[in-house]
């Protein structure tokens, strides 16, 4: 792609890039790197060929199928490191493109499904810091996805709607930068004393006591309900209505041609939607309610823009979509084939070390820029700013809508709370609409698995389209992250049940996508939907080894043999390269320290258990939901968290692996120091030693949680007794077959 400055046109350019560091530095390691890697895999094969009994056969085997995951893993990474860039926007030159009151409509999608995991209070803030952008607010349409079917949803935004009308005049009057309201007020430019300022907090903190009120009751009082259009919508929640099987819900509560603020200027439109849902018609999950309000907004406003945005995730930044237009008005882009701006999701409330690396830095940070060298990076869900056309088909072959309602050129020129529309609206929101369409395979957001933000990014990419990484300095968005250990690995274990989806289905990223986008598309796209397969190499690096220096066994090279520099090289390189990566994105060593920990332990945890759920699924043995990851925080555990403590309360099913693992690895450790001290033969067990020295290091939470600890987040009980019981089992049945063979 060309910058602007490349152009031969006069124009200010609107944004620029350049690429990062060390790019040709990666090249050239990956080769020296690649050709370490076959001489790893011919020693591999030369063992195999002089074992003699079965165990060494299993032992070696096992060692190679596991090398040959992590070289196919590595090479995946590859892709990120071949041309990643860096952008920049230039804002000030947007008013030599287009007048302010000209800029193109924005649609903002907002979804959420439990006002118990998900407060309502939050999705209010996200709605208000979105409502308040740097942009004429005619412009700005905010449909919210209620997908748990609440009346205490509605209610909140019926407050929200009501305080809309006096945050946004007060952010504009004051300049105010964090326009989410909470976040503004536990920032220091909130205890700049004033009149108004006292004034909207004292509003804000009335709106969010009836809303917290109103969700502990669960219920909404006589006393809250002020008149008669309110108490109207309410009536739609009959005794037959259930979160499941229920009437669409659309319930326009603000209009701009309608509302006006405090100062006389004109609201955003904010509508509350509710999609039909019945026994017999598939929920499709998220993507079944991104779809609705593609349609139901189109029916309504018909933005050619389109922010999808998560209910936690709220602005941070009020001229993010100005950054967005650098890139959709760019008068010097040749095509028009860019499909969605992708923004970084960042995160507020991260300990200082980021112990469960729930910043996610490497996927939406540093692999992003690598594909945005490329074609472009992947929707991750939020923060996106789509071109609505590029939801309608190819860039060279748009699909004909159902209705001419929702075709992306289609002028709405009629009340949005007309009897037309919203009879219009209720009708592309039913369940029945989608029957026998390409909802879902060709057109908006693809059904077929639980990662369906991945999955469209990397649809819409094979179609054709490009799409860009926007990460500027102040974050564009920042969201909530899970505080406990459970909670974040139960995250990464759903993600990784729809990674496999795609993985063995028709459009697998080895397959499709490289066919579709090219080599390094495709790799990057297998990054992450292979996720799954490290469980494989880490579970026997981090059972095999330890159990066979307790056993007197050596599986690696002597210290002295030269065949041991080449494994010192490939584990020292790969781990080298990971910890420059993360440096120069902006990470610490501690950070990096707990992301590398994460890594390993997911993958005997969550990424285990999310392939073995995707198989059970296979067989149609059991079927794994969208489970909402719960944004409600506990203090005692937000105390731990703060404090840099793991959180094991819980007897999770996830933790059995990682403690068997912690405790196999530290007697390994134990035992291996004992045989140096008492024969002095260092030589053969060196390599499985360092092995397990590392683990136990990495898993020190671990034993702190068994022994040190005697707080609530100590480890359950079950775990321990579980974990032992599995240590030993192994340990039994390595000692059997030890006697039973000569190695």
């Amino acid at each position: 792609m060309k910058t602007s400055r490349e152009s031969k046109n006069t124009i200010s350019p609107l944004h620029t890039y350049q690429p990062l560091p060390l790019t040709t530095l990666n090249r050239a390691f990956a080769v020296v790197y690649t050709c370490a890697t076959l001489a790893l895999f011919y020693h591999h094969i030369l063992t195999l060929i002089y074992s003699t009994t079965l165990l060494s056969i299993f032992l070696h085997l096992s060692l190679l199928v596991s090398d040959a995951i992590l070289t196919f893993m590595w090479a995946t990474t590859q892709a990120f490191r071949m041309r990643p860039i860096k952008r920049k926007e230039y804002i000030e030159n947007l008013p030599s493109i287009v007048d302010y009151k000209d800029y193109p409509s924005l649609d903002v999608f907002i979804c959420t499904a439990d006002p118990y995991k998900e407060p309502p209070i939050n999705v209010i803030n996200t709605a208000l810091s979105v409502m308040a952008y740097d942009y004429p607010s005619d412009k700005v349409s905010v449909y919210v996805s209620d997908d748990g079917g609440s009346m205490l949803t509605l209610f909140a935004f019926m407050e929200a709607a009501k305080f809309a009308t006096h945050w946004l005049p007060f952010c504009r009057a004051n300049n105010i930068v964090d326009r989410c309201p909470s976040a503004y007020f536990q920032s220091t430019h909130a205890h700049i004393r004033s009149y108004k300022t006292e004034e909207i907090k004292m509003m804000y903190e009335s709106m969010k006591m009836k809303v917290e009120s109103v969700v502990d009751r669960g219920s909404i009082e006589d006393e809250f309900i002020t008149g008669e259009k309110d108490s109207e919508a309410f009536k739609k929640w009959t005794t037959e209505f259930t979160r499941n099987d229920h009437p669409t819900i659309i319930q326009v509560l603000l209009e701009s041609a309608k509302v006006k603020d405090i100062t006389g200027h004109r609201m955003p439109n904010l509508v509350y939607i509710s999609r039909e849902k019945n026994k017999t018609s598939p929920h499709r999950f998220k993507a079944g309610a991104l779809n609705v309000l593609l349609r139901v907004s189109a029916t309504m406003t018909n933005a050619p823009i389109v922010l999808t945005q998560d209910c936690d995730m709220y602005s941070n930044d009020p001229q993010t979509p100005l950054r967005a237009l650098c890139y959709i008005l760019d008068p010097t882009k040749a095509s028009s084939d860019l499909a969605y701006i992708q923004f970084p999701q960042r995160f507020h409330g991260i300990n200082k070390n980021d112990i469960y690396a729930s910043e996610l830095k490497r996927v939406f940070q540093i692999n992003p820029r690598g594909m945005d060298g490329l074609a472009g990076p992947n929707y991750v869900g939020s923060g996106c700013f789509f071109l609505r056309r590029a939801l309608f088909g190819g860039p060279l072959s748009a699909l004909s809508p159902e209705i001419p309602e929702l075709n992306p050129n289609h002028v709405v020129d009629r009340s949005i709370q007309s009897e037309a529309v919203m009879a219009l609206a209720h009708n592309v929101a039913s369940c029945k609409f989608e029957d026998q369409t390409n909802w879902g395979s060709k057109t908006g957001f693809r059904y077929g698995t639980l990662v369906e933000d991945y999955f469209s990014g990397y649809r819409l990419l094979c179609e054709g389209w490009k799409s860009v990484f926007c990460d500027p300095d102040r974050p564009a968005f920042l969201g909530d992250v899970p505080i406990t250990l459970n909670d974040s690995l139960s995250q990464n274990r759903r993600w990784c049940v729809g990674f496999s989806e795609v993985t063995f289905s028709k459009y697998c990223p080895i397959t499709f996508g490289v066919r579709s986008m090219g080599l390094f598309m495709g790799l990057a796209f297998a990054h992450l939907s292979f996720w799954p397969i490290y469980s494989v190499p880490i579970i026997i690096y981090g059972i095999l080894p330890p159990l066979a220096l307790i056993n007197g066994v050596s599986m690696f090279p002597k210290v002295s043999s030269p065949w041991f520099y080449v494994h010192m090289f490939l584990f020292l390189g790969a781990y080298g390269q990971d910890f420059l990566d993360y440096i120069i994105g902006g990470g610490t060593f501690r950070q990096w320290y707990s992301d590398q920990r994460m890594w390993m332990i997911r993958s005997v945890s969550c990424y285990l258990f999310g392939f073995i759920d995707y198989v059970l699924k296979s067989l149609g043995i059991s079927a794994i939901g969208f489970n909402v990851t719960s944004k409600v925080v506990d203090d005692e555990e937000s105390k731990r968290y703060e404090q840099g403590l793991f959180e094991f309360g819980v007897a999770s099913p996830l933790f059995v692996p990682i403690t068997t693992i912690a405790l196999i690895n530290l007697v390994a450790f134990i035992v291996g120091l004992s045989e140096i001290f008492t024969y002095g033969n260092w030589e053969n067990v060196f390599v499985q030693l360092i092995m397990s020295g590392f683990v136990a290091v990495n898993c020190w939470p671990i034993y702190e949680a068994i022994i040190l600890r005697v707080d609530r987040g100590r480890m359950h009980k079950m775990v321990i007794f579980q974990s032992i019981f599995l240590a030993m089992a192994m340990y039994s049945v390595a000692l059997f077959t030890l006697k039973s063979q000569k190695v």
